[in-house]
């Protein structure tokens, strides 16, 4: 126990998984006054019965009150709505990044206000140091990107217990306290939490998925069909026709507009510079050379940024492949995450 913590409140985002139990537990141990909130966001049937219970035998074993705040409108509005409507569009959305930017590092900081907090801590893998966020020591479950859009004003009132932890010490930890084991053991949550199956399965139910349209070659030649476009994503090479094709085709644009996709060779995939818009920077600087990652998981690629009236322009060192507009691109120096935004065209 740190004496620098005593009577510092902190809320704890509590999900009713082995992370944020741990967080609030370790945060308790460090000398803060902890209190937890569950935040009901999506409206998938019967999640919240199960998880909500979880985070109270959580915040029961800890030793610590549970709020509960339902945030299902505000999520339909935030997150839900421009999911659907990304897709619509023939994008390719990023709902975590605008969940973490709108509501659980918004709504729960007006929350947390409400109470008195002077911190809000979850249980994500990353680190900050008041100023900007830094990669999680493990690498497999650093999750970054997916907060590269929160409002840099409140980083100084973030806690992060598990950036420099190891997810199977965060395992090892709970499996060897007594009333914690079956926290140990739950499964993982998806990478988006409410898309039960597929998500074109979701977006069945709001918009017309499966609708045969046209599959176009890079001259505008109609050389085969597909199943409707929000089928398809930038780079997948799958579930359409091409006639008379002997080499692998990918999907290198869509217009959503006129049903169609367009197909090319691999070589066709390979992007230079991209444009983004809605940018949320962590420095000042109008013009930097840094790192860029395009979609989560891939590798940070050399470039040149610059910022221009909210946009910026930024030119790849190296050619990537698959670039998808709506989706998220995020700086790095090294470890450090120095903001992004979302790509507008490449």
């Amino acid at each position: 126990m740190k004496k620098e913590n005593i009577g510092k409140k902190v809320l704890v985002g509590m999900s009713g998984g082995v992370d944020s139990t741990v967080s609030a537990l370790l945060l308790k141990e460090q000398g803060y006054d902890v209190e937890g909130l569950y935040m009901k966001l999506h409206s998938k049937p019967g999640y919240h019965e199960i998880n909500q219970a979880r985070a109270q035998k959580a915040a029961d074993f800890v030793g610590i009150k549970l709020y509960v705040l339902d945030l299902q409108d505000t999520f339909n509005k935030e997150v839900f709505q421009p999911f659907i409507d990304t897709y619509a569009e023939g994008k390719t959305p990023n709902p975590c990044a605008l969940c973490n930017r709108s509501l659980k590092f918004g709504e729960m900081v007006k929350f947390a206000d409400s109470i008195g907090a002077d911190y809000i801590a979850t249980g994500h893998y990353i680190k900050t140091d008041g100023k900007y966020f830094y990669e999680a020591d493990d690498d497999t479950k650093d999750q970054s990107y997916f907060l590269f859009y929160v409002d840099r004003t409140i980083l100084p009132r973030l806690l992060f217990p598990l950036g420099e932890k190891k997810k199977s010490e965060i395992k090892e930890l709970a499996a060897s306290i007594s009333g914690l084991e079956s926290f140990a053991s739950q499964g993982e949550s998806t990478e988006i939490c409410f898309v039960e199956t597929t998500y074109t399965d979701l977006l069945k139910d709001y918009v017309e998925v499966d609708k045969i349209g046209q599959v176009l070659d890079r001259d505008g030649n109609v050389v085969g069909e597909h199943k409707g476009y929000m089928h398809y994503t930038i780079g997948k090479r799958k579930g359409f026709s091409v006639r008379g094709a002997h080499d692998p085709h990918y999907v290198v644009s869509i217009d959503a507009k006129k049903n169609q996709i367009v197909v090319g060779k691999k070589e066709d995939l390979l992007c230079k510079s991209v444009v983004l818009n809605n940018l949320n920077l962590y420095t000042d600087e109008k013009e930097f050379d840094t790192t860029v990652k395009l979609r989560y998981r891939t590798k940070a690629v050399v470039c040149h940024v610059e910022v221009k009236e909210n946009k910026a322009y930024v030119t790849l060192k190296e050619s990537v492949f698959g670039v998808a507009t709506g989706q998220a691109a995020v700086f790095y120096d090294d470890k450090k995450l120095i903001g992004g935004g979302w790509i507008e065209e490449n």
